[in-house]
């Protein structure tokens, strides 16, 4: 068992839902029976976010440039786009609608504990996304995202083009261009820019699909952030992200695992919706 995926493991292993079909996606073989189990589950985690007590970041002022440069990588990380899909194109016809939830590790406690009030090692990220084919080998889509508990909210959209549609002998190739912004906060301004390569491989109902990509970020205090001692900064993190997953379908329904390592970051996401 290599480090990578042990480290994924012990991310998946604080939510449960995620637990079991981590490491079956690494293994590329996941039981008809644990999609159902992962949709049952994920319903129950979207619903429980909704339920949390509502927290928001509004202590950044209190915080020294050294502790907000990696607090703001943890930002950019856990809120740059994540499409969750393969690189095979929907079609003129096609959509995609799902329901996501990604976990990523931070690189350090401390100054979550300062910004927000509690420490974190790792942030939920719900999500509901949408993906819709044109021709030409293009698909657009759009998300909209929250992490509970920080008072974040944040809208992302993607443009993807096929550079290989893929067949029974070849694989797809796609690159995606994606934009997050973050909505929610008073003290902090945040947008993210990604572009990355996708390739996967359809085997039956079973679509593995790997990446590679390079995210940009600018995080800015605003307003009350800098009122503090120190007026802070802008942050601009830029990161590698690299990804594996496994995407399956049955009829119009599917089940997307992944697992990435963005910069130090090292998460893992879920997605279940429809798909046709």
């Amino acid at each position: 068992m290599n480090a990578f995926r042990v480290k994924v493991l012990a991310i998946a292993g604080k939510v449960p839902a995620l637990r079991g079909t981590v490491d079956a996606m690494i293994s590329f073989s996941t039981p008809l029976r644990s999609g159902f189990a992962m949709l049952a589950s994920i319903t129950l985690l979207l619903a429980g976010a909704s339920s949390e007590s509502r927290a928001d970041i509004d202590d950044i002022d209190s915080l020294t440039q050294a502790q907000f440069k990696p607090f703001a990588r943890d930002l950019v990380s856990a809120l740059s786009y994540k499409a969750i899909s393969p690189a095979e194109p929907l079609g003129i016809t096609g959509f995609d609608v799902g329901l996501g939830l990604s976990v990523i590790e931070t690189n350090t406690d401390l100054p979550w504990g300062i910004a927000l009030g509690s420490e974190k090692s790792y942030l939920t990220v719900p999500r509901i996304s949408l993906q819709k084919g044109l021709p030409f080998g293009i698909d657009v889509g759009g998300l909209y995202a929250t992490i509970p508990g920080t008072g974040i909210q944040f809208f992302g959209a993607e443009v993807k083009y096929a550079l290989v549609e893929g067949n029974v002998a070849l694989p797809a190739i796609a690159i995606r261009a994606a934009a997050t912004q973050l909505a929610g906060l008073e003290q902090l301004d945040l947008e993210t820019r990604t572009v990355e390569l996708t390739i996967s491989k359809g085997l039956l109902n079973f679509t593995p699909y790997a990446g590679v990509g390079k995210i940009w970020g600018d995080v800015t205090p605003e307003n009350s952030a800098l009122k503090g001692l120190v007026k802070l900064s802008p942050e601009s993190p830029d990161m590698v992200r690299v990804f594996a997953g496994l995407n399956f379908s049955i009829f119009l329904g599917s089940l997307a695992i992944e697992v990435e390592k963005t910069g130090d970051n090292f998460g893992a996401s879920t997605k279940v919706g429809i798909r046709f």
